[in-house]
């Protein structure tokens, strides 16, 4: 059964603009040409031989385009993709069900695969390498097992904490296990010009450069930025320019070099309560009452990246170039000695 959407008279860019935003050829799909290159080959031998694509993973930091990858792949293959997620997963049961409903060359794709349990990702194995799902009734000696075959299909997987995967699972990936990496500040303004050209903006470029200074290198966030800005100057009834972009993005908190609020409070916790560091990662979770792995997965690899803190054996630091943004100045014990 089918749901249609209600009729209110908004257009679909409008009602759903992420996936509205998503590229739908690979022309569209700017930056990761490795990665193009190589899924390009791939589906082109798979499509020769009449056969599915082999199984693939996609890793790195959120918002860098693996689910896009995945509809493309899906596009280019005139496959169904069916979709889940490891927490939606939750017992042998849903994936019998998930994989006994596939039909033949469809594609599964499951995000947040580092959070399936490990019982799951057993029943993963012969349904990947044999296309057996193997199924066991009753417990104790009584046991027996059910082997149900499945037709050939390619599951897609995605995650942003490949450690968390089993070495077992990862091996089975035999199409190719790829990093996303993060993108250029040139690539980053072509994809949001091709946004603002779908929401009907006419952004000048140095609004787009300055969006794409902020946007932390990642296209989500980026396409986030640009919808922000949008609202900001239909209300001001202003034009898209470098100094709306600028008064739209103070309204969020956001700087000149992309950091958020939170990101300053870090540095601001390292540096002011723990003078410059060395500081635990526990200590300024606690500081700041937010989680550890909050810190250490979504604030702490932009922060090393611009080189604002460093880790070090006995915790982390920040460096002089930490000072100079939030303009305090270097201690003169620590002059000489911060990077």
């Amino acid at each position: 059964m089918s749901i249609e959407p209600e009729n209110t008279g908004e257009t679909g860019t409008e009602r759903y603009l992420d996936s509205a935003l998503r590229p739908t050829r690979w022309d569209e799909y700017i930056g990761q040409e490795h990665i193009k290159q190589n899924l390009q080959i791939l589906l082109a031998a798979a499509k020769e031989r009449s056969h599915p694509p082999e199984h693939l993973l996609f890793y790195g930091p959120p918002g860098l385009g693996k689910t896009t990858l995945a509809h493309l792949i899906a596009k280019e293959t005139g496959s169904q993709m069916k979709a889940s997620s490891g927490p939606a997963i939750e017992k042998v049961g849903d994936l019998a069900s998930i994989l006994t409903n596939l039909s033949a060359g469809d594609i599964l794709f499951i995000d947040e695969a580092h959070r399936l349990n490990k019982m799951i990702e057993e029943i993963l194995y012969p349904a990947m390498e044999s296309g057996m799902l193997n199924i066991i009734i009753g417990k104790g000696p009584g046991a027996r097992t059910i082997q149900i075959d499945l037709p050939p299909f390619t599951l897609i997987a995605a995650t942003t904490r490949i450690a968390l995967l089993s070495a077992p699972l990862r091996s089975r990936f035999g199409g190719g296990t790829f990093r996303l990496e993060f993108y250029t500040e040139e690539e980053i303004a072509r994809i949001i010009r091709r946004s603002a050209t779908l929401l009907q903006m006419d952004p000048q470029e140095e609004a787009l450069m300055e969006i794409a200074h902020r946007s932390r290198l990642t296209p989500r966030i980026a396409n986030q930025y640009l919808k922000r800005v949008r609202d900001y100057v239909q209300v001001k009834k202003v034009p898209i320019s470098q100094k709306t972009v600028v008064e739209a993005l103070s309204l969020l908190e956001i700087d000149e070099i992309g950091l958020s609020a939170v990101d300053r409070k870090i540095l601001s916790c390292i540096i002011e309560t723990f003078h410059g560091g060395p500081v635990g990662l526990s200590t300024i979770a606690s500081a700041l009452s937010e989680e550890e792995a909050t810190i250490e997965d979504v604030y702490e690899p932009y922060l090393m990246r611009l080189g604002l803190i460093t880790r070090t054996p006995r915790g982390r630091v920040a460096t002089e170039r930490a000072y100079e943004h939030l303009g305090h100045d270097i201690p003169k014990e620590a002059q000489g000695t911060l990077l």
